[in-house]
């Protein structure tokens, strides 16, 4: 059995646990969850999960134990392999600082326009217009940031890093610009091009989005999880 078992989609908050899983080079299977049929609300998924979302990780080497919320669970495995973050307090500080600036600020503002400005089937141009004003405000303080040091949580790259690019890299989705942002940009080209998050981006292996009639179906379906 793999040290790990991984309930997961292709959504930003899965790729975070994906990419660290792989930057980590850990044995781990993954179990793919289909939002688009609810599965994450199914009872065998719930007891794994009570808020009913993904990611999910089962720790086999450690009893079974279950860890939920994407950066609970990048700390957990950065703490327990010694990697992806800082040993000393104060270095760990800045880069769960980071961390937890993307999950209370970037991800919830990228994901409400993509809600916006993809999916809800009435056109609201305020709350379009409100939440990516609101991201491209949060892309400019990452790129603030970049141009002073090499990774988020300063000399080394991070479970910071994962968290915030796998939402940054889904801009063009969410119709925020990220232009202009030089830091950003030489950042989000270093990562990108990183084995591990190469592999970790195709978990769990859904097809992507390569022409307008699947970028339809795709919406198609995240309308029907809005209800």
């Amino acid at each position: 059995m793999p040290d790990y078992t991984l309930y997961t989609a292709a959504t930003p908050n899965g790729w975070k646990a994906s990419i660290t899983l792989e930057e980590l080079g850990v044995d781990y299977r993954v179990v793919p969850v289909d939002l688009s049929k609810g599965e994450q609300k199914r009872p065998g998924f719930v007891a794994l999960n009570p808020n009913g979302r993904i990611p999910a990780l089962v720790d086999h080497s450690a009893g079974d134990f279950v860890v939920f919320e994407s950066g609970a669970l990048m700390l957990y495995l950065a703490q327990k392999h010694g990697q992806l973050i800082p040993s000393d307090p104060q270095g760990a500080s800045v880069v769960t600082q980071w961390l937890m600036w993307q999950m209370g600020g970037l991800g919830p503002m990228m994901g409400q326009a993509n809600v916006f400005f993809r999916y809800a089937p009435e056109k609201l141009p305020w709350a379009i217009e409100r939440y990516q004003r609101e991201s491209r405000r949060l892309l400019e303080v990452m790129d603030a940031r970049l141009q002073q040091v090499p990774w988020l949580g300063g000399e080394h790259y991070s479970i910071a890093d994962i968290a915030c690019w796998s939402w940054t890299h889904t801009a063009r989705w969410s119709g925020v610009d990220n232009s202009g942002l030089p830091g950003l940009k030489d950042w989000h080209d270093r990562i990108k091009v990183r084995p591990a998050v190469r592999r970790g981006k195709d978990v769990p292996g859904d097809a992507p989005l390569r022409s307008p009639e699947d970028e339809a179906r795709f919406i198609e379906r995240a309308q029907d999880m809005l209800v």
